[in-house]
């Protein structure tokens, strides 16, 4: 899979261990990274929404629109496809067999 940043800054915790460590500690950095493994070896969201530890689901409410995966509790890795249209099934839910490019936009506590 394809994967965006919305800003540097949250692309530079991303991407370089150290930065995660500093901002998140070793244990989340940790769990980022493996996140971040996982959406990056899938062909499409389909595939990750098949791998139970993650949790990858569709937010709700003012996050609508927005997907997440689980680092530690009670954080999530919050991203939103980034095809060029969204492909949306005949239903007009997100095709989750399409989507094959992602942004993330935010590490937070949605809780």
């Amino acid at each position: 899979m394809i994967i965006y940043f919305k800003t540097k800054k949250l692309q530079k915790i991303c991407n370089n261990t150290n930065e995660a460590v500093k901002k998140l500690g070793s244990k989340m950095a940790r769990k980022l990274q493996q996140r971040l493994m996982e959406l990056k070896a899938a062909s499409c969201m389909d595939d990750i929404s098949k791998v139970p530890p993650a949790r990858c689901h569709q937010l709700s409410g003012n996050r609508k629109g927005q997907l997440s995966v689980d680092l530690e509790y009670p954080y999530r890795l919050l991203f939103i496809p980034a095809n060029d249209p969204v492909p949306v099934t005949q239903d007009r839910g997100l095709d989750w067999t399409k989507v094959t490019e992602i942004e993330i936009v935010e590490i937070a506590d949605t809780h």
